[in-house]
C-alpha cells in the first residue's frame, strides 16, 4: 500500500509534512518485512536529527534495524503510543503507528524524498 499524500525514503520510511513538521513512520512494506516488531527507541523530544542518518532503532521478532532520519530538524514529539505498544506499527503503519515528528531545519530537503510514483 502507497498512499498519494506521502513523500517516501528509499529505506522505507514514509513522510507525511504538514507546515514545516514531518510526520514520520515505516511503510506496510517495511513493517511486513520485519513481520512482528516488539519495541523501538525514539530520540527525546528537542533532539536533533540529520537526513538519511540513524534517528532509533526497530527490533522486530527476526531482526533489527535502524531507523534513518527523512529530512533534517529537531525533533518536536515522538509517539509514546508506539514506545509503549510497538506491535501498532503492524497494525496501523500510516496511523497510530507513526513514529516521531520534526520540525524541518531545510525544507530543501524535501526534493530528495521519492513521490508514491
Amino acid at each position: 500500500m502507497i498512499l498519494d499524500e506521502l513523500k517516501y525514503t528509499k529505506e522505507h520510511e514514509w513522510v507525511l509534512i504538514e507546515d514545516d513538521i514531518a510526520t514520520v513512520g515505516i511503510t506496510d512494506f517495511a513493517q511486513g518485512e520485519l513481520g512482528d516488531i516488539v519495541f523501538v527507541e525514539f530520540p527525546a523530544v528537542g533532539d536533533s536529527v540529520t537526513a538519511n542518518e540513524p534517528f532509533g532503532t526497530i527490533e522486530a521478532v527476526k531482526a533489527v534495524a535502524e531507523l534513518f532520519a527523512p529530512l533534517s530538524g529537531t525533533v518536536e514529539e515522538t509517539n509514546s503510543a508506539a514506545a509503549d505498544d510497538a506491535g501498532i506499527i503492524n497494525a496501523d503503519p500510516y496511523g497510530k503507528g507513526w513514529m516521531i515528528r520534526i520540525k524541518m531545519s531545510d525544507p530543501a530537503e524535501l526534493d530528495s524524498l521519492l513521490t508514491p510514483d
